[in-house]
C-alpha cells in the first residue's frame, strides 16, 4: 500500500497561496497532553473577534454582511461580480479585515455597489441580524467603508509627518483622538509609575475620550470591553488545567485567568514571569495581548493565541545557541557599554504547531521570542522558540518554483542556496529569536519606547543583525550548527536580494515600505550597499538587477558595523537617528526597480504571501462525557474552516 503524500498547497486566490501544516507525532501523544492541546487550542480561536475588532472597528459587521451574501447568494456565481466578491471576501478572512495583513492598504472591491446592493437585499433579516433599522441605514454606514478609497485607507499609517492615530483605521483608538494626546497620556503615566519594573503602559485597553474631553483607558478585561469573548477564554483556559503536565504550568494558567480578570498589567507581568520559567512541559502555548505592531504608536498589543509542542530533535540546535548565549552576547561586535554583564534564562527550542489564532492566523510568524517586557526579559529571561511544521510547510511548497533562478545572480549562487538555504534560514531564524532580541540592554533611564513608530522595525534590525552577523561564525561550525565554514554564504545572498529586490514583490506600485519587517530588511541591505560598495553591488545584465557580492567576509563586517550603531540607538533611546536611519533607507522604493522586480516576478506565476489552514481537532468521548482520545483531520477547505470559525467562535456580535 502506498503512503498517502500530504497535500501542502491549498487553493490560491489574489496575492495569496494557502498551504496546510502537518502536525507530526500527535497521534503518539499521551491522552494527557492530547486533552490539554485540544483545550488550548479551544481557547487560542476563542479571541478570533477580538482581534477583527482591534484592526478596524467596522470589521465585525462588515463580515457578517459579507458571509451572508456568500452563503446565501442566490443569484448567478459565476458572474463577474460574484467571482470578484469571493475572491474580496478570501482577502478580508486572510487578513483578518478590510486592510491587507501585511501592507496595510484597504482592499478595493472588484465588484460594484450595486451587486453588492442587490445581494443584500435577497437576505432574510435573520442572515444579518446587526440591528440597522434597514437596509438603507446598513449601506449608509458601512458602504463608504469598504467602497470609498479615502475612508479609512490604512490600517496602519507610519508616514512621517503625518499624525499617526487620525490617519490609522485601527481600533485601538477612539476616533478623534490625536497622537501628540496619546503620547501625553501614556508619557504621564510612565513618568508616575515605577522607573524600574515598568508595566507595559497601554497594552491592553483602548484609549477613549470622556462626555468632558478627558482621555481613558477602556480596559480589555472578563468585566470590560472584549468581556464576551474573554470570559470564554477563561472558561476553556480552566478546563485545560487538570490536563497540565507539572504544577507550575497549572501556575501559568491560573495566573493568565487572573490577568484576563482583572486587566493588571502588574498580574500580566507576574504571569510572563511564571511563564519564562515553565521549560519542563512538553506543550506551551501563549494566549493573549502580545504584539505591538499594529499600533502605530507600538503600545497596544494585538490578540494571538497559538498551541505548540516540542521537536527534540530539533531542539538540540536551538539550545546549543542558549547554552552559549554569555559568550556571542562578549564577543558581539557592540559597546561594551550596551552589553549585558550576565544573560539570564535564555530558553530556546524548536517546536511544532497544533494550532494557530488571532494575529498569528492565517498568516504566522515561523520564530517567537518573548516577553516584550524588556525588565522582565533582563531579570528573568525569555523563550525564544521556531517552528519547525511551519518552515517544513514553505519548504515543501518552494519546491522548483522557479524564483531563485530568476534573481540569483549565478547558477553557482543557485547552487548555493539549494545546498545551505534551509539549514541557514533556520539557523538565522533560531540566532535571531533566541539570542537576538534577548541581547543587548538599554541604558539605566531609558524608556523602552523611546523610539516611538520607530521602535519596531529598529528592534527587527538588531534580532536581524545579531543572526546575521554570527552566522559567519566559526563558533557555529565548531558547535555543530553549520556544515562547513562556507554555508553562512546562503543566507547572506539570499538576505541581500531580499531586501534590495524581492520583498518588493509585496508593494503596490506607488507605495512606501510600512511594514516593520520589511522596512528592517530594506535598511540593513540600503545601508550595506551605500556603506561598503566594496562588498556589494546591484549590478544588470541583459536588462534585469542582480544582487552581487563581492567580498562575503567584508559584507559580515558590515552588518557588525551597522548591528554596533543600532545596538546604540536601542540602547541610548536615539529617536532622531531612528528616524533618520528608518526614513532613509527603509522607506522609500525607486519605481523603476519596482517595476521590473513586479514584472519579472509575474511571469513565475507565484503568490507573495503565504498562510495556512488550521488541523481540526476531534474529541472522542465515553458515555459520561469525558474525552477519551483527540482526533486530528486536515481535510477542511479555506472556506468551510472560515465559515466553521465565524460560526463557533463568534463572540463578539
Amino acid at each position: 500500500m502506498i503512503a498517502e503524500v500530504f497535500q501542502y498547497a491549498g487553493e490560491r486566490f489574489a496575492d495569496i497561496q494557502m498551504l496546510r501544516y502537518q502536525v507530526p507525532g500527535f497521534d503518539e501523544l499521551t491522552l494527557r497532553q492530547k486533552t490539554l492541546i485540544y483545550h488550548l487550542s479551544q481557547a487560542s480561536l476563542l479571541g478570533r473577534d477580538i482581534l477583527w475588532d482591534q484592526n478596524g472597528r467596522f470589521n465585525l459587521r462588515l463580515r457578517r454582511i459579507l458571509e451572508a451574501v456568500y452563503t446565501h447568494f442566490s443569484g448567478d456565481r459565476s458572474s463577474a461580480d460574484f467571482a470578484a466578491f469571493a475572491v474580496y471576501m478570501k482577502r478580508v478572512w486572510f487578513s483578518n479585515g478590510i486592510h491587507h495583513h501585511y501592507g496595510c492598504e484597504k482592499f478595493q472591491p472588484g465588484f460594484t455597489q450595486e451587486f453588492l446592493h442587490q445581494a443584500l437585499e435577497q437576505l432574510q433579516a435573520e442572515h444579518i441580524a446587526l440591528g440597522y433599522s434597514s437596509l438603507e441605514a446598513l449601506e449608509q454606514e458601512l458602504f463608504p467603508v469598504i467602497f470609498d478609497p479615502s475612508v479609512m485607507p490604512k490600517r496602519v499609517n507610519q508616514a512621517a509627518g503625518e499624525d499617526l492615530l487620525l490617519t490609522s483605521a485601527c481600533n485601538y483608538y477612539a476616533p478623534g483622538i490625536t497622537q501628540a494626546e496619546a503620547e501625553e497620556f501614556y508619557a504621564r503615566q510612565k513618568a508616575e509609575g515605577d522607573q524600574q519594573h515598568p508595566i507595559m503602559y497601554g497594552m491592553n485597553s483602548r484609549l477613549e475620550r470622556a462626555a468632558d474631553g478627558s482621555l481613558h483607558e477602556n480596559v480589555w478585561r472578563a468585566d470590560g470591553m472584549y468581556g464576551a469573548a474573554i470570559r470564554q477564554i477563561v472558561q476553556m483556559l480552566s478546563r485545560a488545567i487538570p490536563y497540565a503536565e507539572n504544577e507550575r504550568q497549572q501556575s501559568v494558567i491560573r495566573k493568565l485567568i487572573e490577568f484576563y480578570e482583572t486587566g493588571n498589567l502588574a498580574v500580566f507581568d507576574a504571569y510572563t514571569i511564571l511563564w519564562v520559567e515553565e521549560t519542563e512541559g512538553e506543550v506551551d502555548f501563549t494566549n493573549g495581548f502580545t504584539e505591538v505592531y499594529g499600533d502605530p504608536l507600538g503600545l497596544k498589543a494585538s490578540w494571538e493565541g497559538y498551541v505548540n509542542y516540542t521537536d527534540h530533535q530539533a531542539t538540540r540546535r536551538a539550545q546549543a545557541l542558549s547554552r552559549n548565549a554569555q559568550w556571542f552576547e562578549d564577543h558581539s561586535p557592540v559597546d561594551a557599554r550596551f552589553k549585558k554583564p550576565l544573560c539570564r534564562g535564555v530558553s530556546a527550542k524548536v517546536i511544532n504547531a497544533a494550532i494557530l489564532g488571532g494575529d498569528l492566523y492565517p498568516s504566522s510568524a515561523i520564530g517567537i521570542n518573548l516577553p516584550n517586557s524588556n525588565w522582565v526579559r533582563a531579570e528573568h529571561g525569555s523563550k525564544s522558540v521556531t517552528i519547525a511544521n511551519l518552515t517544513h510547510a514553505y519548504d515543501e511548497a518552494a519546491r522548483g518554483n522557479g524564483f531563485r533562478n530568476e534573481f540569483a545572480d549565478s547558477t553557482q549562487t543557485v547552487s548555493l542556496m539549494d545546498r545551505y538555504g534551509s539549514i541557514c534560514d533556520d539557523l538565522h531564524t533560531d540566532l535571531h529569536e533566541c539570542l537576538g532580541h534577548g541581547s543587548g540592554r538599554l541604558l539605566p533611564g531609558v524608556d523602552p519606547d523611546a523610539l516611538k513608530a520607530y521602535g519596531s522595525t529598529i528592534e527587527e534590525a538588531r534580532a536581524d543583525l545579531f543572526g546575521l552577523y554570527y552566522l559567519a561564525d566559526e563558533k557555529l561550525v565548531e558547535l555543530g550548527l553549520t556544515p562547513c565554514q562556507e554555508a553562512y554564504k546562503a543566507q547572506y545572498y539570499s538576505y541581500m536580494m531580499n531586501g534590495l529586490l524581492t520583498q518588493m514583490v509585496r508593494i503596490q506600485p506607488g507605495h512606501q515600505i510600512e511594514e516593520a519587517h520589511m522596512r528592517n530588511r530594506a535598511l540593513i541591505a540600503r545601508w550595506t550597499l551605500e556603506h561598503y560598495p566594496q562588498a556589494v553591488r546591484l549590478s544588470e545584465q541583459d536588462g534585469k538587477h542582480y544582487v552581487e557580492i563581492l567580498d562575503y567576509p567584508l559584507l559580515r563586517t558590515a552588518f557588525g558595523t551597522l548591528l554596533a550603531e543600532i545596538q546604540r540607538i536601542k540602547s541610548e533611546g536615539d529617536l532622531q537617528a531612528a528616524r533618520q536611519m528608518v526614513e532613509r533607507y527603509g522607506v522609500q522604493i525607486d519605481a523603476t526597480l519596482h517595476q521590473e522586480v513586479l514584472e519579472r516576478y509575474s511571469k513565475l506565476h507565484l503568490a507573495p504571501y503565504k498562510g495556512f489552514i488550521n488541523p481540526r481537532y476531534t474529541p472522542v468521548c465515553d458515555s459520561e462525557g469525558r474525552i477519551t482520545d483527540v482526533h486530528i483531520d486536515y481535510l477542511e477547505t479555506y472556506d468551510e474552516q472560515m465559515l466553521r470559525y465565524s460560526k463557533q467562535y463568534n463572540t463578539l456580535i
